[in-house]
């Protein structure tokens, strides 16, 4: 791995002997094991570790902005925001660390905004089976920042509806509201 980075050194025309890049090849291999450590994690294993069924109510739960970073697997740049996350339990119900952690498993890899939104929409539906979920991820990509068409103000959503969020609009609508206040 370090040679593959001195190699990249060598393509953008850096001189790899330079005294301030001399560790650069352990740093960044210490970096990328904590920006890519979603790999390690078990999204399941995760919920499961937390789940209660005493006391579990049938309303909405909603965990608004957690922050995130992220890597695009496009351009291995960084693209970072907030995910807000709501569901309506089913019998079960996890604690809400755990969903902050669900984000950081799939934040923790090379994505895509898109893919990562519904990755955890379908964790939370697979492993708590709730009356439904719904995931809504505003992004800043530095990809679209730093080089291309490079627009700094602009903001990617998306989001991922299932269950009783995509089949009642005022489930969605409750949600939304949540968030926006």
């Amino acid at each position: 791995m370090q040679e593959a980075i001195q190699s990249m050194f060598d393509f953008i025309g850096e001189d790899r002997n330079r005294e301030g890049l001399i560790d650069t090849p352990k740093r960044i291999m210490q970096s990328w094991s904590h920006i890519f450590g979603g790999y390690k994690m078990d999204p399941t294993m995760i919920l499961e570790s937390a789940i209660f069924k005493e006391g579990v109510c049938d309303e909405m739960v909603v965990l608004k902005n957690v922050e995130f970073y992220s890597m695009c697997e496009h351009h291995f740049l960084p693209f970072f925001g907030h995910i807000s996350i709501g569901y309506i339990p089913n019998n079960k119900f996890v604690g809400i660390s755990k969903l902050a952690r669900l984000v950081e498993v799939y934040s923790r890899r090379l994505q895509i905004q898109e893919n990562m939104t519904s990755q955890i929409a379908d964790t939370i539906m697979e492993v708590l089976q709730p009356k439904g979920v719904m995931v809504i991820v505003h992004a800043r990509h530095m990809c679209m920042k730093m080089r291309g068409v490079e627009k700094q103000d602009s903001v990617m959503i998306t989001s991922a509806v299932r269950g009783l969020f995509k089949s009642d609009h005022r489930t969605r609508e409750e949600f939304m509201g949540h968030i926006r206040g």
